[in-house]
């Protein structure tokens, strides 16, 4: 239950398992291990009583003491950026962290009054939760982040043997962690099994000569079971999602690459351990932790540790309440950048610019360089997804759900066959430690996405509705109190959706740009990495490699 993102986006089933996604580096073999997601929305309006957490405002003010002031301020001239990065979600932040080391001359804008894109943590009445994304997988380049940034003792993990369920015929059905467990879970039978198990190898129809979606990959590799029981409620979790429409080598490219190379999902599994250990990598750092099994992790006051951390390092680099109204190309090279402020219009000169905002806003932004660009960037699609964090009892959760009196697990996911509505739940307050009081659990429901984009039009408190109704089906007793509400989001905005063509539209855009004389000029966030919180970050270091060349290029030009 976790990744995809809105523009920083939203998280349902966050579990690294076997399954490569795409912010795994797992090349397991099986389809039949849910992995992580992550959601992480962009725009958002909220429709409760939690409050709007502003813990970086204090570190991230728009600040007057300029540590690299801009190129003009009420007529007064400033030296020339190395890079402006174009908003202060994760992407743009750590994209400007990694940067920065080399090129410190170098800013971060952001529209809004906060930093740190649809990461939200809010604490109040004893309670800690995430209106946003709500874990990452920790992988080495997430760790890396979180190290650098003063993090590690703030680190914590999951439990890896926490169990994740599936909802199926009115049951709860626990989804196998590890291999061993395929023999004997129940939300499979026999026969899905063994279609699973001989498509996996290469008993199953050879790939079409087209695009497939998610939908007709799994049901040609891995059979009908598979995909109804573990991929469709998946993909609700990763994207919110519509996995006839979503594309299988943009959404899962790992999983579909194993097919190209190997012939099958298990030939190309071979292939690959083979060529890693023909292909060692270099040392680990050892500076990093090394989580135990298959887990997922958060900070001890929530996500909102790292932008805050990141913020505080790039100190006045950062400015807030920063809207950006044109770029313009310069004729001597690089680009002139010109914001509406707090404190009135101001003009950068940089010689690159990192895009990181959704690329609905980097379309309208774009326009007057290349209609064909920002044609293609507003052609990605963004359903509308809804975060409800409520609270129960202890007692009020179903006898057989508890485990040594306690809800045990990372948390659930509801097939669209199953009519439930909610996507989704996670366990909150059993994932990690200290966020709720004792004897409350703590429950953060999702719910919307590509197939029920009326939630928009919901009340806050008919959205409670139809979460608490779900929930009584199958986790909270019938005749339990009514739950505790702590908070209500609903992004308008979420998830990016990598539809079919996803990858070639995106190729469209960045060559238009590249034909209308547009070098130096880089396009980031979730819609171009990943949508999971952990495949932001790494797709952070990736950006800033190629940013890093540009600059480097540039000097000797």
């Amino acid at each position: 239950m976790t990744t995809t993102a809105v523009a920083n986006h939203p998280s349902i089933f966050t579990h690294r398992s076997p399954l490569p996604s795409p912010s795994s580096s797992s090349s397991s073999p099986s389809f039949l291990f849910l992995n992580r997601t992550n959601f992480i929305p962009y725009f958002s309006t909220s429709k409760s009583n939690s409050v709007n957490c502003n813990g970086w405002r204090t570190r991230c003010s728009v600040a007057k003491d300029y540590t690299v002031p801009p190129s003009k301020v009420d007529g007064n001239q400033f030296p020339e950026l190395d890079c402006v990065v174009v908003g202060a979600g994760i992407s743009g932040l750590c994209i400007a962290k990694v940067i920065s080391a080399n090129y410190p001359n170098l800013m971060v804008t952001e529209a809004r009054d906060r930093a740190g894109g649809n990461i939200t943590t809010v604490e109040r009445d004893g309670y800690l939760w995430e209106e946003g994304p709500n874990s990452f997988q920790p992988s080495d380049p997430m760790l890396t982040m979180a190290v650098d940034c003063g993090l590690k003792d703030d680190l914590v993990l999951g439990d890896p043997d926490a169990p994740r369920f599936v909802l199926w015929k009115d049951k709860l059905r626990p989804v196998p962690g590890k291999l061993t467990d395929l023999p004997f879970f129940d939300l499979m039978s026999i026969p899905g099994k063994l279609r699973a198990g001989f498509g996996a190898i290469g008993l199953r129809p050879s790939p079409p000569g087209y695009e497939e979606s998610v939908e007709q990959f799994v049901r040609r590799n891995l059979g009908a079971e598979v995909f109804e029981r573990l991929i469709e409620p998946f993909c609700s979790g990763v994207y919110a999602g519509d996995p006839s429409k979503l594309s299988m080598k943009a959404a899962f490219g790992k999983v579909w690459k194993l097919e190209q190379t190997g012939g099958s999902i298990i030939g190309g599994t071979f292939k690959a351990i083979k060529e890693r250990s023909s292909n060692p990598k270099p040392p680990r750092d050892p500076r990093l932790p090394t989580p135990k099994g298959q887990t997922v992790g958060s900070f001890r006051k929530g996500l909102r540790m790292l932008p805050d951390a990141i913020c505080e390092r790039l100190g006045s680099k950062v400015k807030l309440s920063w809207k950006l109204s044109s770029i313009t190309k310069s004729e001597k090279g690089g680009y002139l950048l010109t914001y509406e402020t707090p404190e009135g219009v101001v003009s950068l000169r940089s010689r690159s610019i990192v895009m990181t905002v959704p690329s609905y806003v980097a379309s309208n932004i774009l326009r007057p360089h290349s209609v064909a660009a920002a044609d293609a960037l507003s052609s990605f699609y963004y359903p509308p997804v809804a975060a409800v964090t409520i609270s129960y009892p202890q007692e009020a959760i179903r006898d057989e759900r508890l485990v040594d009196g306690e809800l045990k697990g990372f948390g659930q996911l509801h097939p669209r066959s199953q009519g439930v509505e909610t996507l989704g739940t996670i366990y909150s307050s059993s994932l990690f430690p200290n966020r709720a009081p004792n004897g409350r659990v703590l429950l953060l429901n999702y719910i919307g996405g590509a197939t029920n984009t009326e939630i928009v039009s919901k009340t806050e408190s008919q959205l409670v509705e139809a979460v608490d109704r779900d929930l009584r089906k199958m986790l909270i007793k019938p005749k339990a109190q009514d739950p505790f509400v702590t908070g209500v989001r609903v992004w308008p905005q979420a998830i990016p959706q990598f539809l079919v063509g996803h990858l070639d539209t995106l190729g469209t855009a960045k060559t238009a740009l590249s034909d209308n004389g547009l070098d130096g000029l880089f396009l980031g966030g979730n819609y171009v990495s990943g949508v999971a919180l952990g495949r932001c970050v790494e797709g952070a270091y990736e950006i800033a490699s190629e940013v890093t060349g540009f600059l480097s290029q540039y000097a000797y030009k």
